[in-house]
């Protein structure tokens, strides 16, 4: 027994094949009966026409949707660079105004100091990091120098050769 698969595409392909074959052939009928209930000719074709409209609008608010969806994708980046710049310049202009900034919706973020204890702590944290990772800086890995273990170097000795100076020597002197 083969399968079926019913997709919404097949199901409007079915649809519409359904108003062809009720205009054909039931158009004379005066009332069709099954579900339970009693349709004529005309109200068959409105419900499958119903159907058949509400895919055709699904399927045209998807495809308007992917094309809304691509052009934000395409204008996103430079209007947001614009937004940033626009916040830069309202805060380089109005920084001490925070009303002004409030107006923009910028708020100002200032700073608070860090108290003593945050800072010892913070402190801490920063060492504890460091010697847990083994980290250095650079002034203290200067002082970091390899040592190698495990490898046993022998020397080769070799009779040297003598080298001596050379004498220069005299030629003897010929009598004839």
């Amino acid at each position: 027994m083969a399968t079926r698969k019913d997709t919404k595409a097949t199901v409007v392909v079915l649809a519409k094949t359904l108003i062809a074959g009720t205009a054909k052939h039931l158009a004379n009928v005066p009332q069709v009966t099954f579900t339970g209930g009693t349709y004529t000719p005309a109200q068959i074709t409105a419900n499958l026409d119903r159907l058949v409209t509400l895919r055709t609008g699904v399927d045209a608010a998807k495809a308007s949707t992917k094309a809304r969806l691509a052009d934000e994708k395409a204008e996103l980046p430079a209007l947001r660079t614009f937004m940033g710049a626009l916040v830069s310049y309202v805060k380089a202009v109005h920084g001490n105004e925070p009303e002004v900034l409030a107006d923009f919706g910028v708020h100002p973020k200032a700073r608070t100091p860090l108290t003593v204890e945050a800072k010892v702590a913070a402190a801490a944290k920063r060492d504890a990091t460091r010697k847990a990772r083994s980290t250095m800086g650079s002034k203290q890995k200067k002082g970091v120098k390899g040592a190698v273990t495990g490898i046993t170097v022998t020397p080769i000795t070799a009779d040297k050769p003598v080298v001596t100076p050379a004498t220069p020597t005299v030629p003897a002197s010929r009598t004839t």
